[in-house]
């Protein structure tokens, strides 16, 4: 894993040296054991690539990047893993290419160079990468299926930019970016982030996933093309006999994690005590052996209703490995001290506490010094391990007139007692139509006033499956994946995602929702496939809560001086007509004096102004604000 940057302009220029130094110095925490840079002429372009290494697969300088073919006609820069180098290495041996390293790099571009774009269909993996193929005069930039690499572009007056993260294309422009208040409202009003290929900076673009952009570098003009070159597919592989289904489902995903550990660095895994991040610890424990070493991490709470660390240990105690352990003990002033460290390195707001436990995590990650680790990322919304995906279930059961179905489902979760539990209307509200909500207090300001830029984050007229598509592409695995890569590169760590795997995600995402929300469980079908891995408590574990925290507490308590000394002085949001002040004083008053885990208004409805707020100081020199 490393950063990647570039800039795209139609003549040649001393300044776009210097700019890309500056985009590569800014990205240089993604890759300290190496950089490189390259500057060349491309048909009637200038084009300069820089890149910084984080040194995972063949640790020596044949893996170093930009990196070319020996007769100099396809170039790369690239930031991420195939996992499946090895087997591509093999057929393109095949093809007589001769590598001369044993770097996953070096058969990418071998790939590209022979395949053309249709190697992009071979790879499983996450990348953000930049192919230079000078023969054909063609730059084409790509994101993994799911994004969960990331990769930005900018169209400037001195050339078009690209880069791992939004803070390189800050350090090369000399602009100054609007608040996008299509993104700062979705995400003030719906929890929602990198939601849309716009970002918080107006101008600044994501790429999206599964996408190519490409340049045609022989004519004048610089218009890229935008394509998809991968799609869901919309019939599952599984064929209904479940005793073979979930055997597999089993094996794919054994496979998913053993190809993961393709690593020359040590290699860990996040471990909650629930079903998917054991799942994940059972599957390196069967790919390594029991007598290799199993390097586990852990988030563990003082408060005992938020605390998972009986569940971790049982797991640990199962596999035989020791667990590291980061305590969610700080004092106010450290919290808000981390949010906006948090918070530089995401470059946009930060969506829970949660992520700042990542973060501390990461950090202990390097500490201990396990470059690599595994991750359960994705797991519930291919799963419909959310407490939502019920009500999305039985509301589509009705929209289909099955009446006797959607009133078995609902009366199975409330018999098992599972995830039901975990109901909340202050977070459910959100998936309601307008109609069924309770009147709040409004904290927009004149500028959201103005415009509805909500999505429906309901079903809608969609069926599950469809729900489910939306929450990998757009409401859910984008700002997580985005948080991970953020939090795990501010350390130069690795995180792999097994559960993303586009193999699993094909096998599960079409696949009938009664096979995945069955006899009161969520994810029924790989609990199944997992039973003999696990320990009964853990597979059909009941209470899973995750890499959770006191969040809600702390707002309340803990950290109430600093958030109304926040609330009571000039605040920036305020000033750009995002948020009434005043309006959001009356909301934190009222959340503090609900009861804990009832009430209309949630943490989220609190903490997003919050951290809206930090960002925008934090990044006010990049800022054309008012």
């Amino acid at each position: 894993m490393c950063g990647i940057a570039g800039i795209l302009c139609s003549r040649p220029s001393e300044a776009s040296a210097a700019a890309l130094a500056r985009m590569v110095g800014a990205l240089r925490h993604r890759g300290p054991d190496g950089e490189g840079v390259w500057t060349g002429r491309v048909g009637q372009h200038q084009l300069v690539m820089g890149h910084t290494r984080l040194a995972i697969i063949d640790l020596s300088d044949a893996g170093g990047q930009p990196m070319f073919l020996p007769d100099g006609s396809h170039g790369i820069i690239y930031n991420g893993e195939v996992y499946n180098y090895r087997e591509l290495a093999e057929e393109l041996k095949a093809h007589g290419v001769e590598l001369r390293s044993q770097s996953d790099t070096e058969v990418i571009l071998w790939a590209l160079a022979v395949w053309g774009e249709a190697a992009f269909a071979k790879f499983n993996g996450m990348w953000a990468l930049a192919w230079l193929d000078r023969s054909a005069g063609r730059l084409t930039l790509s994101r993994d299926r799911f994004g969960i690499k990331p990769l930005y572009t900018y169209r400037g007056a001195n050339g078009f930019y690209f880069a791992s993260e939004i803070k390189a294309i800050l350090a090369a422009s000399d602009a100054r970016f609007a608040v996008n208040s299509r993104v700062a409202g979705r995400f003030i009003q719906q929890s929602l982030l990198d939601a849309q290929k716009e970002t918080f900076f107006d101008g600044i673009e994501a790429l999206p996933a599964g996408h190519n952009l490409s340049f045609d570098l022989r004519g004048e003009s610089l218009s890229p093309r935008t394509r998809s070159y991968w799609t869901m597919p919309e019939q599952s592989s599984l064929n209904g006999d479940l005793r073979r289904d979930a055997d597999t489902l089993g094996e794919t995903f054994f496979d998913a994690v053993r190809i993961r550990l393709r690593s020359d660095v040590p290699v860990g895994v996040l471990l909650s005590g629930g079903v998917d991040s054991s799942s994940i610890a059972a599957a390196m424990r069967h790919a390594l052996g029991q007598g290799a070493n199993l390097h586990a991490m852990s988030a563990i709470s003082d408060r005992p209703q938020f605390d998972e660390k009986p569940f971790v240990e049982r797991m640990a105690g199962h596999l035989k490995c020791p667990v590291h352990y980061v305590e969610l003990r700080r004092e106010p002033a450290e919290w808000f001290r981390l949010l906006n460290e948090v918070i530089f390195f995401n470059d946009e707001p930060i969506g829970s506490f949660s992520t700042v436990a990542h973060y501390l995590l990461m950090q202990q990650a390097r500490e201990l010094d396990i470059t690599v680790i595994l991750s359960g990322q994705g797991a519930d919304e291919l799963l419909c391990g959310y407490a939502k995906f019920v009500g999305f279930y039985i509301r589509d059961l009705l929209g289909s007139g099955r009446l006797p179905s959607a009133a078995r489902v609902l009366f199975g979760f409330w018999k098992r007692r599972t995830v039901l539990s975990q109901f909340e209307l202050s977070e459910a509200k959100r998936y309601l139509p307008a109609l069924m909500r309770a009147r709040e207090i409004d904290i927009r300001g004149p500028l959201l006033k103005e415009q509805d830029f909500r999505l429906d984050v309901g079903l809608g007229e969609a069926h599950l499956p469809e729900r489910q598509r939306e929450d990998l592409y757009r409401l859910s695995v984008p700002g997580l994946v985005h948080y991970e890569d953020r939090s795990s590169m501010a350390f130069a760590r690795e995180i792999r995602l097994p559960f993303l795997d586009y193999r699993l995600a094909g096998m599960l995402v079409p696949l009938a929702p009664e096979l995945k929300l069955r006899e009161g469980w969520t994810k029924w079908i790989f609990r199944k496939a997992m039973e003999p891995y696990l320990p009964a408590s853990i597979v059909w574990r009941k209470d899973k809560q995750g890499f959770i925290n006191p969040q809600s507490e702390w707002l309340k308590h803990e950290l109430r001086g600093q958030v109304r000394e926040l609330l009571s002085g000039e605040m920036l949001i305020a000033r750009q007509g995002l948020i009434d002040q005043a309006a959001l004083g009356r909301r934190y008053a009222m959340y503090c004096s609900q009861p804990q885990d009832r009430g209309l208004i949630s943490f989220k409805d609190i903490f997003n102004p919050i951290v809206l707020e930090l960002w925008m100081r934090r990044f006010d020199a990049s800022l054309a604000l008012n």
